[in-house]
């Protein structure tokens, strides 16, 4: 199911132990996760995606070419790559707008949350 494990790891030339200090787990569980022995929950799923800084879609082999992930806030400092919607790039000032936008309602979600 893991398939991609061992090829993240040695990509960045981490060891298993290295790597499991990481994710704050023991060495025998990462290892057991990439021999395909022990399976990892989602949140460990998502923790793992998140170090390789890919996605579990990748992870678990459901797409064969790692993606890359961005974080939005870099696009406003060094625009190598451009945000578009409608087919035109948002400006500086959009793409902050935007993510203000999106904080909000994750603060949103987040409180109505708690009230459940």
């Amino acid at each position: 199911m893991l398939e991609h494990l061992f090829e993240l790891r040695k990509k960045r030339k981490w060891s298993l132990q290295e790597t499991a200090d990481q994710l704050g787990m023991a060495k025998s569980t990462y290892a057991g996760y990439e021999s395909g022995y022990r399976e990892p929950s989602l949140q460990s799923l998502s923790q793992i995606a998140d170090l390789f800084e890919t996605t579990v879609d990748f992870i678990i082999g459901r797409t064969f070419e790692e993606q890359e992930l961005i974080e939005i806030t870099n696009l406003v400092k060094n625009p190598d790559h451009r945000l578009l919607i409608d087919g035109k790039p948002l400006s500086k000032d959009e793409m902050i707008d935007f993510i203000a936008f999106v904080r909000v309602k994750r603060n949103l979600n987040k409180k109505e949350e708690n009230e459940c």
